[in-house]
């Protein structure tokens, strides 16, 4: 691992702290990028969350799904967890906690766009940082390879109608148009492009060519991973300042989401007696989100400065910390699968 991956949650914290400093200093600045938008996609967030994905994206061999019917127990986890229960419970979390625990707090409005942020954070399982979590618990690289290209094509059919259906039943007016968009724009066309690239390059099926791009992008994608978030924290500066309580407010049922989805995933995975280097990276898609998605489709649908973005920037916030917990208590726990 680089130096990146290693002090992650280090340099996440920095671009946070930057952000809402930079948001306040200079308001205006973040105002005029803002502004940058077509279709209600803004446009600089827009390039920087395709450097994240497309590098991505290209290690997604789409070859490697013929070797599915090898394990199946932990991709069958994985999807069960991440199509019929995460977008589920994270959709009956934020009306809990928002029409109920927390009504009193929340304005109606608020609390809808808050509720919304949370479901696109649980229909967007991970696609890119499910690589690191990975590689931190010693997970066997390519089946994580299968389960994650599995459920990006997965994605392509029910990102859209999945999100469509819990916003609506949360009584939230969805811009279908805008939505299938950000589909198009964040999912389908650098899952192609990916797909295209990694033909050209890898031939002669050795990697080194393919290998070396990477390499070269990655710096790249980490220059867009960073900048988005103090983009984000950035636009989201005043409210952050103004209204600390709502942070923490949203972060309570993120919490309770990603650990509770943890352990059913990881009891699930020992009741299976799933091998740990399946079942770690299993749990750790089905618990972590495809945050980039969730944050795109927010702004899209709602606005840069609406509750919906702010819930998934929370998301952001919380993810990191969070899943490098999980991390630990997994690598701690390998002997229960031996």
């Amino acid at each position: 691992m680089g130096l990146f991956e290693r002090y992650l949650s280090v340099w996440v914290a920095l671009c946070i702290a930057a952000g809402v400093l930079l948001g306040n200093l200079v308001p205006d600045l973040f105002g005029q990028i803002a502004a940058l938008e077509y279709a209600h996609v803004n446009l600089v967030v827009a390039v920087l969350i395709w450097l994240m994905i497309y590098p991505m994206m290209i290690q997604i061999d789409f070859g490697a799904i013929k070797d599915v019917g090898k394990k199946p127990k932990g991709l069958m986890l994985t999807l069960v967890i991440n199509w019929l229960i995460k977008p589920f419970s994270m959709a009956m979390l934020g009306w809990l906690f928002f029409k109920v625990f927390f009504a009193g707090w929340v304005d109606p409005q608020s609390a809808g766009e808050y509720i919304a942020g949370m479901i696109l954070l649980g229909v967007a399982p991970c696609t890119a940082m499910v690589f690191v979590w990975s590689q931190l618990t010693k997970g066997d690289p390519n089946y994580t390879l299968v389960q994650v290209s599995i459920n990006d094509i997965i994605m392509i059919f029910a990102f859209a109608p999945l999100t469509a259906f819990l916003l609506g039943i949360s009584d939230i007016q969805v811009p279908w148009e805008t939505l299938l968009l950000s589909v198009v724009l964040y999912v389908v066309l650098p899952l192609i492009a990916g797909a295209v690239t990694r033909k050209k390059l890898d031939k002669a099926n050795d990697h080194s060519r393919l290998n070396g791009f990477v390499a070269m992008l990655k710096p790249w994608s980490i220059i867009g991973l960073l900048a988005t978030v103090i983009l984000l924290f950035g636009f989201q500066a005043e409210t952050i300042i103004e209204k600390p309580l709502i942070i923490g407010l949203i972060a309570i049922p993120l919490l309770i989401q990603t650990y509770g989805i943890f352990a059913i995933a990881y009891i699930a995975a020992k009741q299976m007696k799933l091998p740990h280097n399946v079942a770690a990276p299993a749990c750790m898609i089905g618990t972590s989100n495809f945050f980039e998605l969730a944050v795109a489709v927010a702004i899209s649908l709602f606005g840069l400065h609406s509750g919906a973005a702010l819930a998934t920037v929370v998301g952001v916030l919380v993810e990191v910390p969070v899943m490098l917990s999980l991390v630990w208590f997994a690598n701690r726990t390998r002997h229960w699968f031996d």
